[in-house]
């Protein structure tokens, strides 16, 4: 498993993308999706990495900086062909890392509160996050579920 700073230009990692942004699209109402786009992810305050194996893509997943010691985990997502393999957790443990290197003090997220999220909350909470109030632009939300861990 391999984890690289990626720049959104391959056809896996657009595929990937894709497929995660229509998912986030199918299962939140569009008030409450918050999943990025591929442009929204090329923004500069925005990290993006994919994890391979060898030459087949994983996963991916963001850290978009909200302020000098502020982070915020987006658009995590494993392949389907990779899931249930350590690939999520691996990659989060890879941005918590780099969190701490760059120095934030605390990295947030927001995903969905519906069944199909419940694989993601446990790992986040497994990893030490834990539940909290909306944070940055967010608002409160039945679908949305916050999260944090001090660094």
């Amino acid at each position: 498993m391999e984890i690289k700073l990626d720049d959104l230009t391959g056809a896996q990692v657009i595929a990937l993308v894709s497929e995660h942004f229509l998912s986030m699209s199918a299962q939140s109402p569009p008030e409450s999706m918050h999943a990025l786009n591929l442009d929204g992810l090329k923004k500069p305050e925005i990290t993006f990495w994919s994890v391979w194996d060898h030459n087949e893509i994983m996963g991916c997943g963001a850290i978009k900086e909200l302020g000098g010691q502020h982070g915020e985990i987006k658009s995590m997502r494993t392949s389907t062909l990779h899931l249930r393999k350590g690939v999520a957790k691996r990659l989060l443990e890879h941005m918590i890392e780099e969190a701490k290197r760059r120095g934030y003090v605390r990295l947030s997220l927001e995903t969905g509160s519906m069944a199909s999220f419940q694989p993601a909350i446990k790992l986040y909470e497994t990893l030490g996050f834990h539940f909290c109030e909306p944070f940055a632009d967010y608002i409160e939300d039945p679908n949305s579920v916050f999260m944090t861990k001090e660094l």
